[in-house]
């Protein structure tokens, strides 16, 4: 590995853990938020990204629970998904990347790319039938991800985790007939 390589994967790394501690972040911002919203929702204005949904919790609880439960899962799984991601570059071999640590942890950020997808695409399927019913949710866009673009992220990335697991299987069939 020429050292441009080795500094451009080291530059990822750092970004992956920047990302990461800002999707831990905004994960627990939103637990506080929940928690609030459910004991003191006076606070609500001063809190992280300000995420107000108290006037649907008097509506509904089971619509407010909902749509929480939802934004927080996702939420969650993007810093699950960094979580992966790090963990894979940490202990990633490049000298020998084929091995079942590696195709066993693309598997898994192809599911959690996929569930964060399928998860972004309820919800906003969610908010359409409450908005539809009459209940005012205002802007939700920022908590919900795009969810077309993570189910065909996570579609190409389960790709590549076949095709890596079946490299990592005949891999080790060589070594055993050598």
């Amino acid at each position: 590995m020429t050292a441009t390589h080795n500094f451009v994967f080291k530059a990822l790394y750092i970004v992956a853990w920047l990302i990461f501690v800002g999707l831990s972040i905004e994960a627990c911002g939103l637990l506080v938020n929940f928690y609030f919203s459910l004991y003191e929702p006076d606070f609500i204005q001063n809190l992280y990204q300000k995420l107000d949904l108290t006037g649907i919790y008097k509506d509904s609880k089971w619509a407010f629970f909902g749509i929480y439960s939802l934004i927080l899962s996702i939420s969650i799984l993007k810093a699950l998904l960094f979580y992966v991601v790090i963990n894979l570059m940490h202990r990633l071999d490049l000298s020998k990347p084929f091995n079942t640590f590696v195709s066993n942890q693309i598997s898994l950020m192809s599911y959690f790319t996929l569930s964060i997808g399928m998860l972004s695409y309820i919800s906003r399927q969610f908010v359409n039938n409450l908005m539809h019913r009459g209940f005012s949710l205002g802007n939700l866009d920022a908590f919900l991800a795009d969810s077309q673009a993570f189910i065909l992220m996570g579609a190409v990335i389960y790709i590549i985790a076949t095709i890596f697991k079946k490299g990592v299987e005949l891999q080790n069939e060589n070594e055993l007939t050598v």
